[in-house]
């Protein structure tokens, strides 16, 4: 235990708050028991499947889906409450492994269930974000992300080493129980210790219909733009730059083995560091600087694709994001009236998946069409116009909290 705390302590610091560590723990070994899988997911329905040409549609319709079910599951927290919902997401998924195992032989039923587990998997998820905003204070929100996003890229690092080693060890039939076990043991930890009820949850139902006033908060709804066209951009670096570094820059696979390893692996080490360091700044001119620093580097891949560009770009993205994250989800969890606080978290997270649906077809066929410099131009472009959306959407918000803050201080 003395080895664990020193470890907790190192990562995230001495003012950790207590009620989060529950989140931290659920989080960290859902992220290992998803990523040791979903990694490989790609891999199994093509050689297990035979569903090469099929697989990105299945994809798509998959992340069409979780976009509605990650609203749908905060709007359900709103109403019965944050921990039901995580438990009821995290339990499907514990039965998914060994349900795609069984479809192993049944091409299109494996590969609808391959599509629908992104449904399952986003119910969850803004649903934790929601609980986070309810467990600790306003002032402390952007650490708190920070120190959630730390867990999941934690898991991030541990799952694939996992997977591969049970795929070396045992194939596919060792993996997906495996998974399985894991899966069982996050839902375990989120029954036995994420709570009912968090300190600064809203009493009582919500007093607000949901959609008509998320649809009617324009400031919400141009924020929600500029996070869509942020996550395209962090889509780019996930899925299109690898496919560039080996088709049209003449790298190795391995070699993106190793430099997908950074960024999780400075996410752990600097994330909290980085958020505590900038928590003073106003929210407004920090996201726009985050994301530029995110889309801007790419035009450096327009003049040369040397290695040393290319961890350039990989670090200076890394810190981009660190920066734009936490921010955005605490953003979002203060526009947000605190009763449909779930809805709003669910809605947001909704931008992901458009992401994910969108940028592999976008820059794929930007650079089928025109080649990898006009690509990562377009995508700096896009980072470009994600900053504009979120500083619009910001401006004023800074100096209207303040003015409550002093409000508040002078009653």
């Amino acid at each position: 235990m003395r080895a664990v705390r020193h470890v907790m302590r190192l990562v995230w610091g001495d003012d950790l708050d207590p009620a989060l560590r529950p989140v931290l723990g659920v989080t960290l070994i859902g992220s290992a028991a998803g990523s040791a899988m979903w990694t490989f997911m790609s891999i199994w329905a093509v050689e297990e499947l035979g569903a090469k040409a099929a697989l990105p549609f299945a994809l798509l319709v998959g992340a069409v889906f979780s976009a509605l079910s990650g609203f749908a599951g905060g709007y359900l927290s709103d109403r019965i409450g944050r921990r039901r919902v995580i438990l009821i997401g995290n339990g499907v998924m514990v039965g998914y492994p060994l349900l795609l195992f069984a479809l192993s032989d049944a091409k299109w039923a494996g590969l609808t269930a391959l599509a629908f587990a992104g449904v399952f998997g986003a119910l969850g998820g803004s649903v934790g974000q929601a609980m986070v905003a309810d467990l600790v204070a306003p002032e402390r929100r952007q650490a708190a992300y920070a120190s959630v996003r730390v867990a999941a890229n934690m898991g991030v690092v541990v799952g694939p080493p996992v997977g591969g080693l049970l795929l070396v060890l045992g194939s596919w039939p060792a993996l997906f129980p495996c998974v399985a076990v894991m899966s069982a043991t996050a839902w375990v930890v989120a029954y036995l210790y994420l709570p009912h009820r968090g300190e600064f949850a809203p009493d009582g139902p919500p007093e607000h219909g949901s959609l008509g006033v998320i649809l009617a908060d324009r400031r919400f709804l141009l924020f929600l733009g500029s996070a869509v066209f942020a996550w395209l951009t962090y889509v780019a670096y996930e899925v299109v730059l690898p496919v560039s570094l080996v088709d049209g820059y003449g790298y190795q696979p391995a070699a993106w083995g190793f430099l997908v390893w950074v960024n999780p692996l400075l996410v752990a080490l600097f994330q909290v560091r980085l958020t505590r360091l900038t928590m003073p700044l106003p929210a407004a001119p920090k996201l726009v600087v985050a994301l530029l620093v995110m889309g801007l580097p790419f035009l450096l891949l327009v003049w040369t694709h040397s290695l040393a560009a290319i961890l350039f770009v990989i670090v200076v993205f890394v810190v981009g994001e660190m920066l734009w994250v936490p921010t955005s989800q605490a953003v979002v969890a203060e526009l947000a009236p605190a009763d449909i606080r779930g809805a709003y978290m669910g809605a947001f997270g909704s931008a992901p998946a458009i992401g994910f649906a969108l940028a592999p077809m976008i820059g794929l066929q930007m650079r089928n069409s025109f080649g990898d410099e006009a690509t990562w131009a377009m995508f700096a472009a896009i980072g470009v116009v994600a900053a504009a959306f979120g500083g619009l959407a910001l401006a004023g918000l800074d100096r209207t909290a303040r003015r409550e803050g002093s409000a508040v201080l002078e009653a």
